[in-house]
């Protein structure tokens, strides 16, 4: 199921073609059965949502994010990603703190055009 990924830290894919998917925690609401991912690559950041007999992908590629919001709470983050072509944010909630920040580092070294390092 995992072809091409490999394990990092905890909640976190690390995929050979320079992207990280990270996994929003089982334990919050909405994500107990199919816990929802967030793909960044250097071309786009990527939303995957399953459920029974669907799944739900938004993609929003790096050039037109227009900003990365982070609400933090006492354990988990939700992220909000809006794009600058108007178009429903990309959100996802339950994501650890750390995952949630490094989410937004990614894209802005992306933005940019330089190479994010691995462990940061």
């Amino acid at each position: 199921m995992n072809q091409g990924l490999i394990p990092g830290p905890p909640g976190v894919l690390i995929d050979n073609m320079a992207s990280e998917t990270f996994q929003a925690s089982r334990w919050t609401t909405g994500n107990h059965i199919f816990p929802t991912l967030i793909e960044v690559s250097d071309k786009a950041v990527m939303r995957r949502k399953r459920s029974w007999f669907s799944s739900d992908e938004m993609s929003i590629s790096i050039p037109k994010v227009a900003s990365v919001h982070i609400k933090t709470g006492l354990l988990w983050s939700t992220i909000i990603i809006e794009s600058s072509g108007g178009a429903d944010p990309l959100t996802s909630h339950g994501h650890r703190k750390g995952d949630a920040r490094r989410i937004k580092e990614l894209i802005e070294n992306h933005q940019q055009g330089s190479s994010p390092s691995a462990g940061a």
